[in-house]
Parts: C-alpha cells; structure tokens; sequence
C-alpha cells in the first residue's frame, strides 16, 4: 500500500506556479514533435513520400497546440462537467488545474490538420498517421500527470499496490492512472510503431490512424473498469463511463474511416 503525497505543484514562484500537469503538456509536444521529424526523415528516404517537408511539419505545430487545447478544454466542459462550467465561465481558462478531454482533443487534432493539410496541400492522413505514432508520448506523460495530481484515481482495492488518495477516502484505490499510462502510452506506442515500421504500413495511408483509434479506444475501456466514474456523471448507459461511451464511439468511427479509404 502507498500513501500519495505528491504535490502537483514542482515550483511555487508566488507570482507564478510552476505544475507538473502543465510541463506534462509541453514536454509530451516537444518530445512528439522530435519524433515526428524523425519519422518524416525516414520516409523522405524510405518510401515514395518525399514530398514531405520538415519545415511544413514545423509550420503545423501551433495548429497542432491550439487543436489540442481547445479541442481537449471544450471537450471536458462540454462533455463532462458542463452545469459546473456555464455557472463558472471564467474557470473555463483555468487549464492549469486539470480537466481537459482525450476526445476532445482529438477532434481538435483531426480539424487542425485537416485545415493544415487543405492550406499547404497535403494529403491529410499522412500527417495523422504521423500524429498518431507519437501521440502515446503525451498520453503518458498526461497520465503520470493526472496520478501526481491524485485525480481520475481507481476504485477501492486490497492489492498490495494500492494506493491511498488525498482527496478520496482513506482506503486503497487503484492507481488506474498508472494502468492507462502503461496501456494507453507504452504499450500503444509500440504497437503502432511497430505496425508502422516493422510492417510498413504506415506507407499504406490511413491505417495507423485507423490502429490508434482501436487499440487506445480499447486500453481506454478496459482502464476504466478500475477507474472510478466521474463523481458529477457517474455511470451512465449499462453501468458504462462515459469515457467507455466515448470509447465505443471512437471505435465505430475508426470502422466508417476503414471503409470509406478502403
């Protein structure tokens, strides 16, 4: 059993905080956007599309950052806390105190690069079989984050890794944030590097798109049955989450993009 005493906080500057969420967000864009370059290089040299340029790819990040944070902040105050949020308008602004929605984020990624892509005249899966290799990277990092912040912790447990939560009861949970950054960042990470790489086919465009969206949406549902649900929703059609919903969705969707590329 493990007692969380982790403060969210790295550096406390008075004027301004300094917090592990936030740096969470910064390092998991640089690190995606060192990775990326990396496999733009490799395709430049390794297959017919070498009309990707580096430069466009630096071009689309400030696309890629305000997707992410409108896309991921809209989603959560839409989706999963909007009656606290129409009451508290300015809290809206308050991304550095958490709350931001992995599928709204991914709306906002999908339209950023669908104008990116229409702008500079690229085909636009490409850029998201791109995103969708080096995504896992965030998506760990976020939910070590969210475990440092003692947020979106698991249900109550005996196991000898549980662990005790300060704004929870004083029983052992499940550090589910743990299990999603192990499932919905590591392991995600090589599955789709390796399908990409060691199977090519990321040359057959629009597939890793379509592997993300099965496999993080599957992670994701199986991480949630330790999670505890959401305290203002609960659960809500058959005992699901509504990240499980949302899961389930993104998964049909996945199906509809297989179809209509293939």
């Amino acid at each position: 059993m493990f007692i969380h005493n982790f403060d969210p906080v790295l550096i406390d500057l008075y004027i301004i905080e300094v917090r592990w969420y936030s740096l969470a967000y910064i390092f998991g864009i640089l690190a995606g956007w060192i990775y990326a370059k990396k496999i733009i290089k490799h395709l430049k040299t390794n297959s017919s599309l070498n009309y990707l340029n580096i430069k466009d790819f630096d071009d689309f990040i400030p696309y890629l950052v305000i997707g992410i944070i409108l896309g991921g902040r809209l989603g959560y105050v839409l989706i999963y806390n909007f009656d606290y949020y129409i009451k508290n308008l300015h809290e809206i602004f308050y991304v550095w105190n958490g709350g931001m929605s992995f599928h709204g984020g991914l709306i906002g990624i999908i339209i950023a690069t669908i104008i990116f892509s229409k702008i500079r005249k690229i085909y636009t899966f490409i850029y998201l079989d791109i995103i969708s290799c080096v995504t896992p990277i965030g998506l760990f990092l976020g939910r070590i984050a969210n475990f440092i912040n003692g947020e979106l912790y698991g249900k109550a447990t005996d196991l000898p890794w549980g662990v005790i939560f300060p704004n929870a009861e004083t029983f052992a949970r499940h550090p589910s944030q743990i299990y999603e950054a192990i499932s919905e960042g590591l392991l995600l990470f090589i599955i789709l590097n390796f399908l990409a790489f060691r199977r090519k086919l990321i040359f057959k465009q629009g597939l890793i798109s379509i592997y993300f969206l099965f496999f993080y949406s599957v992670f994701r549902f199986f991480s949630e049955t330790f999670r505890e649900p959401d305290e203002q929703l609960g659960y809500l059609i058959y005992f699901l989450t509504m990240g499980q919903l949302l899961s389930l969705i993104t998964i049909l969707f996945g199906v509809v993009i297989y179809y209509k590329i293939k």
